[in-house]
């Protein structure tokens, strides 16, 4: 790739610049978004997508949990050694981090996830989970295979990354865990700029990607309460404090907070998934147990659903002569994802550069958290999804169905927009540190 290297020589020449390469009109753009559309070439070479779907139904097939990643981690660093690029390993539990280029700065970020769900699949075919009552229904197999096929890629090309370090993320525990908080917590991005991370999404078709700048994901969190009373026959409920009633009367009044208190131009939710109390038709229980979920699109709106939450499970029982105790689980809560606006501009360019403008879409925002948000948080971010839908093909079901399915035919799409954006982004960037992370790159404890 002839114009590869002619388009570093050129970074190279203006590395002592005190402005980014991206603002100099020296830089040739025609050869900036030749990239993305050679390494499509190049991905869509029967022998690298082949050996792409391999790792990907090879992980499909021995899904593992958050924390619990061994083997899938132990795959990674197989095929990152014959890549011949230098990792860390173990990184919290059983991540892996991959290195790229000069060891020196800029720093960017590539970021998959790798874990599963505890859910038995239901779809019959040959990469058939081989494990009872695990299943990767999220993509999460894909997400890995692609990253695998961008660092192929980069590899391939790294003599001519003359400036810049790409860093490869291999997050354990998306579901539910919190791997990225651990991750960053263990310097996983030390002195990195930015990061970006993609899902595959059964919203849009095949070759169509969908992000948009700012909350593109929500801050989400989980919660219990026991609401305890007297329980008693039922035919003699005025010896008894009924919990059910109690439990009730706080589902009800937990709607209001977004019905009446929340703005309506401010999005919000709060549900209620949980409700178990009492065996028999004839006896009121001694307590009942609710349970759910809150999310919102800003830091300080989360923080006050939260707190009027447990006034109002702890008042509204206290009013039914029942007692409380509201349990909110910390390590289920993510922070809002956030899309930064410049790499989103970015982003547009290089996605729309390999696809064509008209296939980049401009998403609301969802629900749905995703704890990307803790890289996000910490330093600028880019999250998006890439469609994968295709009607020809049948329906494909939304993640955490146990009849998900992945299209095998965006892999080569999500590997190449890893490897553009990473590529491109060392081109049109300077560095901003001056030092690379410290210690052995190999590091395996």
């Amino acid at each position: 790739m002839a114009f590869l290297k002619w388009v570093f020589l050129i970074f190279s020449l203006y590395s002592s610049m005190p402005t980014p390469i991206s603002s100099n009109p020296s830089l040739n753009k025609e050869a900036l978004a030749q990239i993305p559309i050679n390494f499509l070439e190049f991905a869509k070479k029967p022998e690298i997508l082949d050996w792409m779907v391999g790792l990907r139904r090879k992980i499909h097939e021995n899904p593992e949990l958050g924390f619990e990643e061994y083997e899938t981690s132990k795959l990674i660093r197989a095929e990152l050694d014959q890549m011949g690029i230098p990792y860390k390993y173990p990184v919290a539990v059983t991540g892996v981090i991959g290195y790229i280029g000069t060891g020196q700065p800029p720093f960017v970020a590539l970021r998959a996830d790798m874990d599963a769900l505890a859910m038995e699949e239901l779809v019959e075919w040959e990469h058939k989970s081989k494990v009872p009552g695990k299943m990767h229904a999220c993509g999460h197999d894909a997400h890995v295979a692609m990253l695998l096929g961008a660092a192929k890629m980069l590899q391939e090309h790294q003599n001519d990354l003359q400036q810049g370090t790409i860093v490869l993320v291999f997050q354990p525990a998306e579901e539910g865990g919190g791997g990225a908080k651990k991750m960053l917590d263990a310097g996983a991005l030390e002195n990195v700029d930015a990061i970006f991370a993609l899902h595959v999404s059964s919203r849009f078709p095949v070759g169509v990607v969908a992000s948009r700048p700012g909350p593109i994901l929500a801050a989400t969190s989980f919660f219990e309460a026991v609401i305890n009373g007297k329980g008693g026959h039922a035919a003699i409920p005025q010896h008894t404090v009924d919990p059910i009633l109690a439990a009730s009367n706080v589902i009800v009044s937990l709607q209001h907070l977004i019905s009446r208190e929340a703005d309506p131009l401010d999005s919000q939710v709060v549900s209620i998934g949980k409700f178990q109390g009492g065996g028999a038709f004839n006896v009121i229980p001694d307590s009942v147990t609710i349970g759910g979920t809150f999310r919102a699109f800003s830091k300080e709106s989360f923080v006050q659903l939260k707190q009027r939450i447990e006034e109002v499970i702890m008042k509204q029982a206290s009013v039914q002569r029942c007692n409380a105790t509201v349990i909110f689980d910390e390590k289920s809560s993510y922070p809002v994802s956030l899309n930064n606006k410049e790499l989103h501009e970015y982003f547009r360019k290089v996605a729309g550069d390999m696809l064509g403008l008209e296939n980049i879409v401009e998403m609301q925002p969802i629900m749905g958290g995703e704890d990307f948000a803790f890289f996000s948080e910490a330093i600028p971010g880019l999250f998006f999804f890439l469609g994968m839908k295709n009607e020809t093909q049948g329906q494909f079901h939304s993640g955490h169905s146990p009849y998900y399915r992945v299209n095998e035919d965006v892999l080569p799409y999500g590997a190449v927009l890893h490897a553009s954006l990473a590529t491109r982004y060392l081109l049109e960037n300077l560095p901003k540190h001056t030092s690379p992370p410290k210690g052995s790159y190999h590091d395996e404890l």
